[in-house]
C-alpha cells in the first residue's frame, strides 16, 4: 500500500493563564447598516467554559457583532465589558489586512510574539510547522498565500498568543477536511471559552453547548446543542414571537 501523502495539522490551543469568573458582558448592543437593522437589544453574559454558537439569518450581523466586541467597529448603541483576566484571540472572516506585507512567514508570526523567547526562529517554526509550514515553506512571503494558507497562518497566530477566550468567524472557510477535523477536535478539547459562527453542521453540533441567535428584534439564548435548538418546538414558538415584534 502506497503511504498517504496527506499531512495533518496539529492544532492545540493552550491558555497562558486561566480566566476568572467574569468573562464578557454585553448590554443592549445594536447595529444597523444604511438604516437596515442587523441586530438590536443584544444582552449576553458569558460564563467560563461556554462554547457558544452565534448565528443569524444575515451573516453580516454575526460578522459585525464579532468586529464590535473586538473593538474593530463601533456599535449604534450598547456596551460590552471584558473580564480583567481574559485574553482574547480572534479569527476574523476577512483576514486580508494581516497579509499586506512583503515579509516571510517567520517574520510575520514574530510580530505577534509576546517575549524574546517567542521571537526565536526555532520557536516560531514550531507553530508554523504545526500548521504544515515546515522547512522552506516557512519562508514563503505572506502576501502571496492562498486563502487556506492565510487561515492556517492565523491559526498559528492564535496558538502563539495563548488566549483563554477564542472568537472565530467562520473558522472552517478555505480549510481542507483534515484541517477542519483538527480544528474541531481542538475546540472540543479547549478548556477555555469559545464564541464562534460556522455553517458546518458537524462542527457546530460537536463544539457548541450554548446557542445564541441574533435578530433585528433581539436574541434567543439557549443552553443546548445546535440539534436540540433547531428541533425544539418551544424555541420555534419563541422565535416566531420574536420575529413578530415591531
Amino acid at each position: 500500500i502506497k503511504p498517504s501523502s496527506r499531512r495533518y495539522p496539529a492544532i492545540i490551543f493552550e491558555r497562558e493563564r486561566e480566566a476568572g469568573d467574569q468573562i464578557l458582558n454585553v448590554e443592549n448592543l445594536s447595529k444597523s447598516i444604511e438604516n437596515e437593522v442587523l441586530f438590536k437589544k443584544i444582552d449576553l453574559n458569558l460564563s467560563k467554559g461556554d462554547k457558544i454558537l452565534v448565528f443569524s439569518r444575515d451573516s453580516r450581523a454575526t460578522t459585525n457583532f464579532f468586529q464590535i466586541i473586538n473593538n474593530c467597529l463601533e456599535p449604534d448603541s450598547g456596551v460590552f465589558n471584558w473580564g480583567i483576566t481574559t485574553s482574547q484571540s480572534y479569527l476574523p472572516l476577512d483576514n486580508s489586512e494581516f497579509f499586506n506585507k512583503d515579509i516571510n512567514l517567520i517574520e510575520w508570526l514574530r510580530e505577534y510574539a509576546n517575549n524574546e523567547v517567542e521571537r526565536e526562529e526555532v520557536y516560531l517554526r514550531g507553530f508554523l510547522g504545526k500548521m504544515i509550514f515546515s522547512g522552506d515553506e516557512a519562508l514563503k512571503k505572506c502576501n502571496v498565500l492562498s486563502g487556506g494558507e492565510k487561515v492556517r497562518c492565523m491559526i498559528s497566530r492564535m496558538m502563539l498568543r495563548g488566549g483563554n477566550f477564542l472568537m472565530l468567524d467562520e473558522p472552517t472557510n478555505h480549510l481542507d477536511l483534515e484541517s477542519i477535523q483538527a480544528f474541531n477536535n481542538a475546540l472540543i478539547n479547549f478548556p477555555g471559552t469559545v464564541i464562534f459562527t460556522c455553517h458546518d453542521h458537524h462542527f457546530t453540533q460537536t463544539v457548541a453547548n450554548r446557542i445564541v441567535e441574533i435578530t433585528p428584534n433581539g436574541c434567543l439564548d439557549k443552553l443546548m446543542t445546535f440539534d436540540e435548538y433547531i428541533s425544539s418546538p418551544k424555541v420555534k414558538e419563541q422565535k416566531q414571537a420574536l420575529m413578530q415584534l415591531a
